[in-house]
Parts: structure tokens; C-alpha cells; sequence
């Protein structure tokens, strides 16, 4: 028990000292940390004034630079302003010398506009004197001679415009005429028809002068029973083994020459036989008109006409105009249509048909009223055609045209009728044309003499030179053709030339 209490004891001292020596030991440690603590710290704050100082001194020598440069840069502002202010005072001293010899030069000015005030007025006062003088030496006034220059400038204005209508004019012709030379001349030698010169009296001869009396019959009947059946006049003259048949109609003496043939050959000649041999000569000429409308088309190359159409077509057979045959005109121009439109690029089946078509309505002229051409166009209508088609047959002899196959149609129907040995006229008609074709162009101021050449297609105009010049005469010419179109009827067409000839003799002695 002892010896537990003195060990606990024993153990209380040593708990006891061992604490005293431990807080005496952590006194001891605790003081030399704050020594060194404090050490630390006054080495740290000297540091620190150190530091302090330096960076002191580094803005002061900063502040001492910025400042030094900031009165550098202010002295040279300065002196910048003090060079701008010289200028500035150098140049208003100069806008002042300037301003100074402006208002002069305005003074001066002010000086010579008041003279030139002075001097216009005088100049007025001198124009309305030379105006009275003018006035008073020409027997004019101020007006009439205004009105002379306007005169005389519109003149001058008109011959002007005149001079180049007339240059324009030329110069589009010659393109023209070079164009339209290439396109004829390449569409012509395509084509070489026969020519066709009939007369349109139908003449039968008979085998003897006796049959004249057979044909006439006991009384007449046989020639009345003839002209009945028929319609046609049987002309029975003076002309020895001959007869004549005169009728309107072609077909109608056509048939009455067929069966007047069939009569004589037959030799019975008697009203009964008469009417026998007029209705086969009818037949015999119906199938003759439809052969000949189917051979035309067949040669014109046109395709999808109606029977009806083709039948009159080959009515045409028997027709003349200027003693050219229609038909074979016909099928002519179809050609030359359809030529000139592949040569342009145009339609050519239907400048085809319309040239083939153009004078169909002259199959028609003795029963239906109206210019073949509007007849022509309403039968084209009646059996479907095109309708350009039958615009072109009814335009190919107007003056406007609305279609390029009324153009072609139209040309085409001159090349026709115009090339030589075509058409023929009777010699009256004829002398008739030339004497009126001279008539016309006599009628003009100007002109001295006038003659018609080469069958009434050129008409050759002589003119004063003294009174007519150059612009004037081409004025002449287009004065000419219109009274020439306007006044006279004629085929093809006629080519007006104007000649002005300038002579100047002189005579050495």
C-alpha cells in the first residue's frame, strides 16, 4: 500500500516537475521566437524603407523627366503657334493688299460698265439711225425685211432637205437596185417560158365557099339554131372560105369553134344536128378546162386545191390579157413567186399558190361584178385557201401592201408581164399610150421636150437648165410618175428619166 501511494506519489512528483520543466522549457522557446519574430520584423520594415525610399526617388526622377519633356513639348507648341501666328499675320497682310486691289479692279470695272452702258445706248441710237437709213434707201420695212429672210431661209432650208431626200433617196436605190438585181436575176434564169402572142378572134375556114350557105341553112336556121346554142356571133362576111365567131366569153367560142369543126367535117348540117354537136363540143371542152387546171398545177407545183378551184383555174386556158395567155401567165408567176421567196426566206408554198392564184377572178369577170383581184380573193375564200394566200390575191395590184407575199405576188406578176414579146397591144392603143405618156410629162414647168422609147416602158424628159437644177429635177421625176400612175392605165411599168444638161459656148475669133 506504501509502496502504491509513494509510487503514485512518486509519479504525482514527477507529473508535477515534468510540467514545470515543460512550461519552463516552452517559456524558454516562446521568448526566443519573439525575439526572432521582432528581428524579422525590424529587418522587414528597414526593407520596406528602403524600398519606400527608392521608389521614391524613381517617381520623383520620373515626375522630373515627364516634366521636363512636357515643357520641351509645350516650348515647341509654343513654338509652332508663334510660326502659324507669323503666317497668319503674312497672309492677312497679303488678303488686305489683296482686298485693296480688288476694290480697285471693282471701281474699275464699275467705270467700264457705265461706258459700256454709255456706248450700248450710243450703239442703239446708231442702229435705229442705220435702221431708218436702211428703211428709207430699200423702200422696206423692218418688218417686210424679216419677212424676206424668213422667206429666204425657208428656201434655203427647202433646198437643203430637197439636196438630201434626194442624196438618201439615190443612195437607197443603189442598195436597192443592187439587192433586188441579185434576187431577180438569181430567180429569172430559173425560169424560161415560152411566149404566148394570140390575137383573140377566132377564125374557122371552110373547105369551100358552099359551105357558107350549108352553115347558114334555109332561112337562117342553121346559123340561128348555131348563135342559140352557143351564144356566140357567127360572122359570115365578104372573106372568101372563112368564117368569124365574135364572143365575150372564150369558153363559149371555143365550143362554138368545136362544134362548128365537127359540123363541117360531118357535112349534115340541120338544127337537130346542131344542138348534138354543141353539147359534145361542151363536154369535150369541160374536160379540155380540167386537164389543162390539172397540167397548170402540175407545172406550178401547187398541191391541195379543190376541183371546183382547178376547173376555173383551167378556164383560164382560154383567156388573153394584152395577148398574153392568163394561164400560162399564171403558172408563171406561181414560179417566180415561189422562186423570189426562197431567195428571201419567205413562204414559198404560199407565195406559190398565191402567184398561181393571182388572176383567178378573170375567169369570172363577165358574171360576177368587181376587179378581178376582190374576185379573185373571195373564190380563193369560197374554197379554203389560206388566208395570206388570199390576202395576196387581193393585194397584188394595191398601192399598200400588208404582207411580204403580196409583195412577191406582186413582183413576180410585173417580171411576167414585162419581159419582151409578153404582151402585145394594138397599134391605136399603143401610139395612144406614147402620145399621152409625152402629154404628161410636157405638162410640167420646166420641162422642154418629152419622148416616150423602148414601147411606152421609159420616158425621157429634156429640161431647162436655167430653170431646173439637180435637186429640182429629181422632184421632177417622182412629180412625174405620180401623174403618170394616177392618170393612165398600162401593163408592167414605165421608167421615167430626167436629163439636165449645162452648156457653156465660147467662140475664139
Amino acid at each position: 500500500m506504501d509502496t502504491i501511494l509513494i509510487a503514485v506519489l512518486v509519479a504525482l512528483v514527477a507529473v508535477v516537475v515534468g510540467s514545470g520543466l515543460g512550461f519552463q522549457l516552452h517559456s524558454i522557446l516562446s521568448a526566443k521566437s519573439a525575439r526572432a519574430v521582432d528581428e524579422a520584423s525590424a529587418q522587414q520594415m528597414r526593407r520596406a524603407n528602403a524600398r519606400s525610399k527608392e521608389i521614391l526617388l524613381e517617381a520623383k526622377e520620373r515626375a522630373l523627366q515627364v516634366r521636363t519633356d512636357s515643357e520641351a513639348r509645350l516650348n515647341e507648341q509654343k513654338s509652332e503657334i508663334q510660326r502659324q501666328q507669323s503666317r497668319l499675320e503674312a497672309r492677312e497682310e497679303t488678303l488686305e493688299g489683296r482686298s485693296d486691289s480688288l476694290n480697285e479692279r471693282e471701281s474699275e470695272l464699275r467705270k467700264q460698265r457705265d461706258e459700256l452702258a454709255e456706248d450700248n445706248r450710243a450703239l442703239d441710237g446708231l442702229k435705229q439711225q442705220a435702221s431708218e437709213r436702211l428703211e428709207t434707201i430699200s423702200t422696206l420695212t423692218m418688218l417686210d425685211a424679216r419677212q424676206q429672210l424668213f422667206d429666204q431661209a425657208e428656201e434655203d432650208i427647202q433646198f437643203e432637205l430637197a439636196r438630201r431626200y434626194r442624196d438618201a433617196e439615190l443612195e437607197a436605190q443603189d442598195q436597192a437596185d443592187d439587192k433586188a438585181r441579185d434576187i431577180l436575176a438569181a430567180s429569172m434564169q430559173r425560169l424560161a417560158a415560152e411566149v404566148v402572142s394570140e390575137a383573140t378572134v377566132t377564125t374557122i375556114l371552110l373547105p369551100n365557099d358552099e359551105m357558107k350557105g350549108r352553115l347558114i341553112g334555109r332561112e337562117g336556121r342553121n346559123i340561128r339554131a348555131i348563135e342559140a346554142a352557143t351564144g356566140v356571133d357567127l360572122i359570115i362576111d365578104d372573106v372568101p372560105e372563112a368564117v368569124t365567131i365574135s364572143c365575150f366569153d372564150p369558153i363559149r367560142r371555143e365550143v362554138a369553134r368545136i362544134a362548128i369543126d365537127r359540123l363541117i367535117k360531118d357535112g349534115r348540117i340541120h338544127p337537130a344536128r346542131v344542138e348534138d354537136s354543141v353539147e359534145k363540143a361542151r363536154a369535150e371542152v369541160d374536160e379540155t378546162v380540167r386537164k389543162a387546171g390539172q397540167q397548170a398545177m402540175f407545172d406550178a407545183d401547187v398541191k391541195g386545191l379543190r376541183p371546183e378551184l382547178v376547173k376555173l383555174v383551167g378556164q383560164l386556158k382560154f383567156r388573153y390579157s394584152y395577148g398574153e395567155n392568163v394561164l400560162q401567165h399564171s403558172v408563171e408567176v406561181g414560179l417566180v413567186a415561189g422562186i423570189l421567196a426562197s431567195e428571201i426566206g419567205a413562204n414559198q408554198q404560199i407565195a406559190k399558190t398565191a402567184g398561181f392564184l393571182h388572176d383567178i377572178g378573170k375567169a369570172l369577170t363577165h358574171e360576177v361584178d368587181g376587179p378581178h383581184a376582190e374576185i379573185g380573193a373571195d373564190l380563193a375564200k369560197r374554197y379554203g385557201q389560206n388566208e395570206r394566200v388570199i390576202t395576196a390575191i387581193r393585194e397584188h395590184h394595191d398601192r399598200e401592201m400588208t404582207t411580204v407575199e403580196s409583195f412577191l405576188v406582186a413582183a413576180a406578176d410585173a417580171i411576167s408581164a414585162a419581159r419582151p414579146g409578153a404582151r402585145h397591144d394594138t397599134t391605136e392603143n399603143y401610139l395612144q399610150r406614147l402620145e399621152a405618156l409625152e402629154e404628161i410629162a410636157r405638162g410640167f414647168e420646166g420641162v422642154e421636150r418629152a419622148f416616150a422609147i423602148q414601147a411606152g416602158r421609159e420616158v425621157r424628159v429634156l429640161v431647162d437648165p436655167a430653170n431646173v437644177d439637180d435637186v429640182m429635177a429629181a422632184t421632177l421625176a417622182r412629180e412625174i410618175v405620180r401623174k403618170i400612175e394616177e392618170t393612165l392605165a398600162y401593163p408592167g411599168q414605165i421608167r421615167v428619166v430626167v436629163i439636165r444638161e449645162s452648156r457653156t459656148v465660147e467662140v475664139a475669133r
